[in-house]
């Protein structure tokens, strides 16, 4: 069923424009129909205006089987490669529903080496300030529950971080509103409990990285499940790591349990399984990448992607070496560390990588609806 009837749309980049081309080529074929949702997607249409292409480059899992599996694929003269087209559309969503907008350009062109410098902005800002009070606190051996607040009191580290914290739910908040907005969707959408449902088992499977099934094209025609697997250690790794968080600021309020925990607690326990997730999955995902057909990737933009990765990595890596090294004088610099790259991946996550997972799983919501709808 036809969802836009109005006359051909205008739009507003060359990529946009191509991804139109490509997807009214597919829609006369319609041979990679069972592949994955982008294309059920693009048949209830027949003309394409920009918020529909956003929306389907978001529905867009890069798994690359279309491309395989098309007859018009580079070198045809059709030149239809979907899964490059649509990651250079995903790129630019990243920036066109950044907030704010001025901060987008400057990540998309600087990621790491932003993420890196406030990583270190915050670790020497930690550093000094344990220092200014005393300065042999940051290099003496604390343990017992409190040590990590004998370089920083509790209250100075909440104030740090629920700032940068608020931030980026306004950021996220605002750059959801915009995606929501362009794509047309009402936002009643987002009140259907089943709509949700489905997205929810959709994303938490990442039931549309399977390629229709065979798994995902990486180097070769040799389809693999890697980067699906990869995706889950770095998905619910983070997600460990949120809940260690939620667990600790719970012992500290109510129950008035101070950090450090024994190895045995509940925050210890999730945060070590999710940190080694985040070193697993993030490496992973980085060899990956490195190793998949150029024609599948959007190689202008991979700066973004491994600024995301490495500041992953990088939280992880830090936080189990202060685990294991905080009963001896390294924990002071480790800590101060740990903070600053924690603070650093929080502050950059509206502005890349993150927002694709923010953005594919409201394309889902839509998708669900779409497909309960017309099916």
């Amino acid at each position: 069923m036809n969802i836009h009837t109005l006359l051909d749309p205008v739009h507003a980049s060359a990529t946009l424009a191509e991804a139109d081309r490509l997807m009214t080529v597919c829609n006369s074929c319609r041979y990679c129909e069972g592949l994955c949702a982008v294309f059920p997607a693009m048949e209830l249409r027949r003309s394409f205006f920009d918020g529909d292409l956003n929306y389907l480059a978001n529905l867009c899992h890069g798994c690359g089987a279309c491309l395989s599996d098309c007859q018009f694929a580079p070198p045809h003269e059709f030149n239809v490669n979907v899964p490059q087209t649509l990651a250079k559309l995903r790129a630019d969503t990243y920036q066109a529903y950044a907030w704010p907008r001025a901060f987008s350009g400057l990540f998309e062109r600087n990621g790491l080496y932003i993420s890196i410098i406030a990583a270190l902005s915050v670790t020497l800002f930690v550093a000094g300030f344990a220092a200014s009070n005393d300065p042999g606190v940051l290099f003496a051996t604390h343990t017992g529950p409190g040590a990590f607040y004998r370089l920083m009191p509790h209250n100075a580290m909440a104030v740090l971080f629920v700032g940068v914290t608020l931030y980026v739910i306004v950021a996220v908040s605002m750059g959801i509103r915009l995606f929501w907005t362009d794509i047309g969707e009402p936002g009643r959408t987002l009140r259907e409990p089943q709509s949700i449902w489905q997205a929810m088992k959709d994303a938490s499977t990442l039931r549309y990285l399977d390629g229709g099934g065979v798994g995902c094209m990486n180097k070769d025609e040799r389809p693999t499940d890697r980067r699906r697997l990869y995706h889950h250690f770095t998905f619910y790794g983070f997600l460990l790591c949120l809940a260690a968080t939620s667990v600790a600021t719970l012992y500290h309020y109510i129950a008035g349990r101070e950090a450090p925990y024994f190895w045995y607690d509940l925050p210890v326990v999730l945060g070590t399984l999710g940190g080694i997730g985040l070193l697993v999955g993030p490496v992973g995902l980085l060899l990956e990448k490195w190793q998949r057909d150029p024609q599948l990737l959007d190689q202008a933009r991979m700066g973004m992607d491994v600024a995301f990765l490495v500041m992953l990595f990088l939280t992880s890596f830090t936080g189990l070496l202060l685990l294991f090294c905080r009963q001896t004088p390294a924990m002071g610099l480790l800590l101060a560390l740990h903070l600053g790259v924690v603070f650093s991946l929080f502050l950059t996550m509206p502005y890349g990588k993150f927002m694709h997972g923010i953005y594919r799983f409201l394309a889902l919501v839509r998708y669900a609806k779409e497909k309960r709808e017309f099916s």
